[in-house]
């Protein structure tokens, strides 16, 4: 089994999700794995390519691909595939991609499956476990032909560092002249502190609860305190209270940190499936029939507005102590 990863990077870092994708598939005793990493001036992250499992990695340096576009990517990956052989590309979620999975399918006809969390090998055989029914089954899904190209959820898997070195080969870039088309004129970056909701070991996320934007201080110092990332529901979203790229759930991100602390949030369905793959989940909540702590770990029934600010109290006289 050869099997290519799409290593993303935002910067100088290799994102947690593209990492743990690349360990996942260094586990199978029988696969053959190399990274691949595109972008302009990005030969420095093949040590930590290496460092997670990757004993090959393809590097494709070119000025061209500085602008994060999906086309001059799948450029590389569609050529990389073919000339190489490889018969699956695996792919950790994110918008950028979504995109470049879904281009490459096309331009290869192959088959993509999409939001799996996990991968195995059953009777020689690749099979992706896809949740269903709002999480509550796994499916088994397959590929019917090569290349296989699989695109998994947020946190499925977490990077293992394994040490080692990868040994680079570099790409040559060519690019369709309809990749060229489109260009970049502009990136924002969201100003922020912290660990984003992606790669944060502790997430305390705010719901409608809270009865307004004024009162998300109370969640974001008890996640200062603990060291997490902030997250909100979609109503709270919706409502401007808080911005999208927080937004966890059905419509948003799907998290798995060790500890996800939901503050004045119902648990409705939507929430649940972006969440519910959290280490420990606890609740706080003035409503007893609030559905979250029917799949909490600790339920606290109470005022948000008395309980949050006196947990961030203890949390940091422990740590003071």
């Amino acid at each position: 089994m050869s099997t290519l990863v799409f290593l993303e990077h935002h910067g100088h870092e290799l994102l947690k999700g593209s990492l743990g994708v690349l360990s996942k598939a260094a586990a199978f005793a029988d696969a053959d794995v190399a990274g691949v990493v595109i972008g302009s001036k990005v030969r420095a992250l093949a040590d930590q390519a290496g460092k997670f499992g990757a004993p090959k990695l393809y590097v494709a340096d070119d000025a061209r691909l500085e602008a994060p576009l999906p086309q001059p990517r799948v450029d590389v990956l569609a050529q990389l595939v073919r000339d190489k052989g490889i018969d699956t590309v695996l792919f950790g979620n994110s918008v950028l991609a979504a995109d470049v999975a879904a281009g490459l399918a096309a331009r290869l006809d192959a088959g993509l499956n999409w939001d799996l969390a996990d991968l195995v090998q059953q009777d020689g055989k690749l099979v992706g476990k896809r949740p269903a029914l709002q999480d509550s089954v796994y499916v088994d899904v397959g590929w019917k032909s090569e290349p296989r190209i699989a695109l998994f959820r947020s946190g499925s898997f977490d990077p293992v560092a394994a040490g080692g070195s990868a040994q680079v080969e570099d790409v040559a870039v060519a690019l369709e002249d309809f990749s060229t088309s489109a260009r970049m004129v502009d990136q924002a970056h969201e100003e922020s502190e912290g660990p984003s909701i992606e790669d944060a070991p502790v997430i305390v996320a705010g719901g409608r609860g809270l009865g307004g934007p004024e009162n998300f201080t109370l969640v974001e110092e008890l996640a200062k305190a603990l060291g997490g990332a902030v997250g909100a529901t979609r109503a709270v979203v919706d409502a401007g209270w808080y911005p999208y790229s927080t937004q966890v759930g059905q419509t948003g991100k799907t998290v798995s940190p060790k500890l996800y602390i939901a503050c004045g949030i119902s648990g409705a369905i939507q929430h649940k499936v972006g969440m519910q793959s959290s280490g420990v989940i606890v609740a706080i909540n003035k409503d007893t029939n609030a559905p979250i702590f029917e799949f909490s770990d600790l339920g606290v029934v109470g005022d948000v507005h008395e309980v949050v600010p006196r947990l961030t109290e203890l949390v940091r006289a422990r740590k003071a102590s």
